[in-house]
């Protein structure tokens, strides 16, 4: 079936259908990893977004539901060179054709995505509709496209009750140590799934108890922490500052989100109490945006943003750099920072822009990018033994 993808500056690509059959209207925004299709999918962050992959084929493993970041996907489409029909993964569960389909997320692939990107980069991000409708109307259309916005996101996407992680008790509870798996025959025979290898070394987190503030979190945030040991808390977005310390949390967690970050006002304003806190902090994404906001900084749009899995990122009391993953399209100002308040802790080796603060006489420092991977590279996994660290430094923990 043709599909058309048809961008607010007038440019129309001509491609096939996949995924449900609905017309959309959304954010056009684009991912440069390579693989971790699924997790970009299941990444609360692209609510209100159509992605489009830059690697030319999608799908070839299929869909494995064991590594979903949240319970379905959120982005309103899904844009591809080429979508892989027959999946090779013994992990594989669904096709991603039937994936798309049972959750309604429409798509086009067999278009040009290079040249898509590279209007997304040149003219900067903009929005588009995906239609099946070839009797397409552009003065219609485009005034509708230019009004479109991703509105208030994160209510939508965060927990609608609180609810507990528990922290590994034991190491081997985690899996298999990264390079130390075996393959067994009859297991596999047997139909039983190998379990997928760990990084985490020391329970070193055990009896630390986490509130961790869900604005779109990735189920990995949590996961990163309780396979250290820590119990972790999850809230949804609009609760109370009042009611997370009253739980009297050994730190807390600001999670990857949606949108944009002035939008979430009422979020701001619980925030800026948990800052008035003694209680350690650790933010990601969003909410490293909404700490920024909350203390006096501003945040302003990016061009086309930063989406994938290959940024590097610059630590600067180090000057080590680390390839992180990343998915955000706005940025905190650092020319708008009070050095009194906070001061920039890591950078975009590419383009310069804050990529982290460090909070002046405070136990909280905050990323854009995210260490907790899923998709991409996990050469910043230490930041949350970095939060660990900060909690045992500054209570006593609990039994």
């Amino acid at each position: 079936m043709k599909t058309f993808l048809i961008l607010e500056d007038g440019t129309v690509f001509e491609g096939t259908h996949i995924g449900a059959k609905k017309e959309i209207i959304s954010e056009i925004v684009f991912n440069t990893s390579m693989a971790g299709y699924l997790e970009v999918l299941t990444d609360p962050s692209y609510a209100g977004q159509a992605v489009c992959m830059t690697y030319p084929l999608i799908g070839n493993y299929g869909i494995c539901k064991d590594d979903m970041e949240s319970k379905r996907p959120w982005p309103h489409g899904f844009i591809v060179r080429e979508l892989s029909r027959v999946p090779s993964n013994f992990r594989c569960d669904i096709t991603i054709q039937q994936f798309l389909e049972q959750n309604g997320v429409p798509g086009i692939a067999g278009i040009d995505t290079r040249a898509l990107t590279r209007i997304l980069r040149e003219k900067g991000t903009m929005n588009g509709m995906i239609t099946t409708n070839d009797n397409y109307n552009l003065d219609e259309i485009i005034p509708q496209l230019k009004s479109y916005t991703t509105g208030k996101v994160v209510e939508r996407v965060s927990c609608e009750e609180k609810y507990t992680l528990p922290g590994t008790q034991k190491i081997e509870e985690n899996g298999p140590l990264s390079g130390s798996s075996v393959f067994c025959k009859e297991d596999y025979g047997a139909g039983i799934r190998e379990r997928k290898p760990s990084l985490v070394k020391t329970l070193n987190g055990k009896g630390l108890r986490v509130a961790l503030l869900d604005l779109g979190a990735k189920d990995n945030i949590a996961k990163s922490l309780a396979a250290r040991g820590c119990d972790v808390t999850v809230y949804p977005a609009r609760t109370p500052a009042a009611e997370i310390l009253g739980d009297k949390p050994d730190g807390i967690m600001l999670s990857n989100g949606p949108g944009d970050p002035k939008e979430c006002t009422i979020i701001i304003e619980e925030i800026r109490k948990l800052y008035a806190s003694d209680v350690p902090i650790f933010a990601i994404c969003l909410g490293h945006q909404l700490m920024a906001l909350a203390t006096g900084a501003d945040t302003f749009k990016m061009k086309y943003g930063h989406r994938g899995g290959n940024h590097p990122v610059k630590d600067l009391k180090t000057g080590r750099v680390y390839i992180s993953s990343q998915n955000h399209g706005y940025v905190v100002d650092m020319d708008k920072l009070d050095p009194k308040v906070a001061v920039p802790a890591f950078v975009n080796v590419n383009d310069g822009t804050n990529e982290g603060l460090s909070y002046t006489g405070k136990n909280i420092f905050t990323v854009q990018f995210h260490p907790e991977a899923c998709p991409g590279p996990q050469d910043s996994a230490y930041l949350f033994d970095r939060f660990i660290n900060m909690m045992q430094k500054e209570g006593t923990i609990h039994a």
